[in-house]
């Protein structure tokens, strides 16, 4: 008959868990501690430093569970006392602590099972973790002079309360809001007013509410360090934002000009026959505005030039006729509201800066175009960059 293989022991791990890791905080012993003597010597300390701590009665309940199954065993199991910690600031930081501790114990201690020992309050959060490594086929809890009830309330409670003083975004209402109402009455203690404390109670709480509804302290936050992390643009960029502003402002004024103008000739108008001299209000608008419109214009665009010309940018040739053309057009706006105010003004002069300006845009595209291809070399790197940006 063939020979049947010999069938491994089991090895089982008695794994005592303190996911808050006060054996590191209080006793100041690093995890994971493996090993009976070192168990019994790590839950020694810790009773000795917090006599009342129920993760050192755990600890010992492991060694109680880990001699019991020694003295039972007839050789067909092996068995191994283990305790890890998590971390004190406790959520993902400490689950993450827990496995990474259960794996180095498992690297060394294969075990097939686990009986696993609590203090009680954290079996929901730490099973799923070990039975991720290793199965569990026991769960021991270690309950200390209170009921598991009271103690998740108490730490329930005490989580709540510590979110409530140091989140800031809870202190703030919890904290702050308070202490501003007792300093008001401090004040008005101090020179006996008492009798405003109502009124100087819903200041307080309606400026609360009003900064908190439209959501000023977010915005100064947020101006705050736009300031502090602002960094000023290169120069060519200041100099085109800087006449933006100034073109901006030009044409403001221009328009405001227009208005007045317009606004001056109504009362000499007919009400009903507003519509008739509709043209004539146009002309009065365009007459007082084109000129400061036509400046700002201009001073947009050569503060857009003169960045091109410092960033070698092919843009400045086309920059510089429109800057021409806008510069040119005031001329024949200005003749055309001549002719709109009054009809029987000499359109001569409106003919003549079309016939003029037409050779004179012409002249201007000419002479760019010489000039762009006498500075190629110039602009030639930027160029290549724009075609590359084009193509892409």
């Amino acid at each position: 008959m063939p020979k049947t293989a010999k069938k491994e022991p089991e090895r089982i791990l008695i794994l005592c868990v303190d996911r808050d890791d006060d054996i590191g905080t209080k006793a100041g012993i690093k995890t994971p501690i493996l090993g009976r003597k070192e168990n019994i010597d790590a839950a020694t300390s810790l009773a000795l430093r917090d006599p009342e701590e129920p993760d050192a009665n755990a600890m010992f309940e492991a060694v109680r569970i880990y001699d019991h199954l020694k003295e039972g065993n007839k050789g067909q199991e092996e068995y191994e006392v283990a305790t890890i910690a998590g971390s004190d600031l406790g959520g993902v930081g400490a689950d993450r602590q827990l496995v990474a501790e259960l794996t180095e114990v498992l690297s060394v201690f294969p075990a097939t099972d686990v009986i696993l020992v609590t203090d009680g309050y954290t079996d929901e959060a730490i099973l799923p973790l070990v039975e991720s490594r290793v199965p569990v086929t026991s769960v021991r809890r270690v309950i200390i002079k209170h009921s598991k009830s009271i103690e998740e309330t108490a730490a329930l409670f005490t989580r709540y309360l510590k979110i409530l003083v140091e989140n800031p975004r809870y202190s703030r209402i919890l904290l702050g809001l308070p202490g501003i109402l007792l300093i008001v009455l401090g004040v008005l203690a101090i020179f006996n007013w008492l009798a405003y404390a109502g009124i100087a109670f819903l200041i307080v709480f309606g400026a609360f509410l009003f900064v908190r509804g439209f959501r000023l302290d977010k915005t100064a936050l947020n101006f705050y360090k736009w300031v502090r992390e602002y960094s000023p643009p290169p120069y060519t960029v200041q100099i085109a934002g800087f006449s933006a502003v100034a073109g901006v402002l030009l044409i403001l004024v221009g328009c405001y000009l227009g208005g007045t103008a317009v606004a001056d000739a109504l009362p000499m108008i007919d009400p009903s026959q507003w519509l008739a001299y509709l043209a004539r209000l146009i002309g009065e608008f365009i007459s007082e505005s084109i000129l400061l419109m036509v400046i700002g214009v201009c001073v947009i665009l050569s503060g857009r030039a003169i960045r091109w010309f410092f960033e070698r940018d092919p843009r400045l040739w086309r920059t510089i006729v429109i800057v021409v053309v806008c510069a040119w057009s005031y001329t024949m706006f200005y003749q055309a509201s001549r002719i709109l105010i009054n009809p029987k003004f000499s359109y001569t002069g409106l003919v003549v800066a079309i016939i003029v300006g037409i050779p004179l845009i012409l002249a201007t595209i000419f002479a760019v175009f010489i000039l762009r291809r006498r500075y190629t070399r110039f602009f030639i790197g930027k160029e290549k960059e724009v075609e590359e940006f084009k193509e892409s």
